[in-house]
């Protein structure tokens, strides 16, 4: 196959496209959460009741990941049958597009129980396109990279969403200043509408990148898969469960982003919606410099010993920034908030990426990402409800959560000790398999 004049380029092309559509997307994705923890509970639900109504906010958050691996079979089947380019297009416009119907639906008090019903349907449309979001953006990161900065140039897809939810929180700083009247009637609505501004500028960003040679050697040579589910389950299960329980690890991002701000700014321990969208612009900020510093290093001593830095170093780390929301004192939760999120969390989810991409083949690369990452996602969201009852009746255990979070980290914990290294594999050659295995199924050309 003849290589394109400017292929030199593409790595980079491919990364910055990666980064931006990643950010324009979760800055939609976050700044639902920020509303499910702050806004949601006056809005959609039953205020008579603040810790079911806040509850259910919550678990409204995680009707999305329970989306996710729904959406995974349908993004991942196509993106290894079609190319990576088109799920690229298609999840973000997906999502810029629920966003802002989400700042176009009436309230509760206008409507009645059907606003948290579309409300539901809105989030069910976030979670399918995030589905496809990451897998589609990684395989193409990691297939236009040279082989020896792989985890470099596949880590900017996390960088990104690492800056969208940068964007979403400094987006909600002035939203959250607002009197309280304006906040509930008309401004908590500002940050969805903003989100049509994405569709545009996805469109026009990802619609230019070219495909990934990988994939169209494969297409042109051996073929696209006919099944890539049925290739990815009988040649590459294993590794779709390493996956999974690699994947439980965002129950970090979740827990921190979502239930600690609504544990931080409840009458229990009284801290302002600004101060603490402060510590999680700081963190996301720290983790933008972070997460490529990490990836850099797998380059050189691999991708296990740097997830597992994280893994390990995230058990420890939230439980002591937890602690620190519960003595309410703001510079101690502003410096472990950082160091959690921004530098121990960023090496598993910095690393993550080239880590678990590199254990596919080409032909069903998108499809093993999408759904082993989806499934593990989707426990990752609902572990925000599951927190907020874990935490008791006045939601102030903040010592359970932490347990229950560090519990979280132990499969992707077993997850990288049993996987392969693979950051010294040519790309050619990563999840081939052996002369003795079985035979590759039918595959049909593009």
């Amino acid at each position: 196959m003849s290589v394109p004049a400017d292929a030199v380029g593409q790595p980079k092309k491919a990364a910055t496209a990666a980064w931006i559509g990643s950010a324009l997307e979760y800055y939609d994705f976050f700044i639902y959460g920020s509303a499910a923890a702050l806004i949601f509970p006056k809005v959609f639900f039953d205020e008579s009741d603040p810790a079911t109504a806040t509850l259910l906010s919550l678990a409204t958050f995680g009707v999305a990941y329970a989306a996710r691996p729904v959406g995974a079979l349908f993004m991942g089947h196509f993106g290894d049958r079609v190319g990576r380019k088109k799920i690229m297009v298609f999840t973000l416009v997906l999502m810029g597009l629920s966003t802002f119907l989400i700042g176009c639906l009436p309230t509760r008090h206008q409507v009645g129980t059907l606003a948290p019903v579309l409300l539901v349907l809105c989030r069910v449309l976030q979670g399918i396109s995030a589905a496809g979001e990451q897998a589609s953006a990684n395989s193409m990161s990691l297939e236009h990279a040279p082989a020896h900065r792989r985890g470099f140039f596949t880590s900017f897809t996390l960088s990104g969403t690492q800056g969208g939810q940068l964007l979403a929180t400094l987006v909600f700083l002035p939203v959250a200043a607002l009197p309280e009247d304006q906040l509930l009637s008309w401004g908590w609505r500002v940050p969805f509408w903003l989100s049509i501004a994405v569709a545009v500028a996805g469109f026009v960003i990802r619609r230019k990148l070219a495909e990934t040679p990988a994939f169209e050697q494969q297409a042109a040579s051996a073929g696209v898969v006919k099944l890539p589910l049925a290739v990815l389950l009988r040649e590459h299960w294993a590794d779709v469960l390493r996956v999974i329980g690699g994947a439980v690890i965002a129950s970090v991002s979740t827990i921190f982003t979502v239930w600690a701000l609504a544990y931080a700014t409840s009458d229990a321990v009284g801290m302002s919606r600004s101060s603490m969208l402060w510590v999680g612009a700081l963190a996301n900020l720290v983790a933008l410099a972070a997460i490529p510093l990490w990836a850099t290093l797998s380059d050189r001593i691999g991708r296990r010993p740097v997830f597992l830095i994280g893994a390990v170093g995230s058990a420890v780390t939230m439980f002591l920034y937890l602690w620190a929301v519960s003595t309410g004192t703001y510079p101690l939760i502003l410096l472990l908030g950082i160091v959690t999120f921004g530098v121990v969390y960023s090496a598993a989810n910095g690393v993550w990426p080239s880590f678990y991409g590199e254990m596919f083949s080409t032909r069903v690369r998108l499809s093993g990402m999408a759904i082993g990452t989806q499934i593990g996602f989707a426990v990752a969201g609902f572990a925000v409800t599951f927190a907020a009852q874990i935490a008791g009746p006045d939601g102030t255990d903040w010592s359970s959560v932490a347990l229950f979070t560090a519990a979280l980290c132990v499969p992707p914990v077993i997850a990288a000790l049993t996987a392969r290294e693979t950051h010294k594999v040519a790309t050619e050659d990563l999840g081939v398999r052996t002369p003795g295995d079985a035979p590759r199924p039918e595959t049909v050309t593009a």
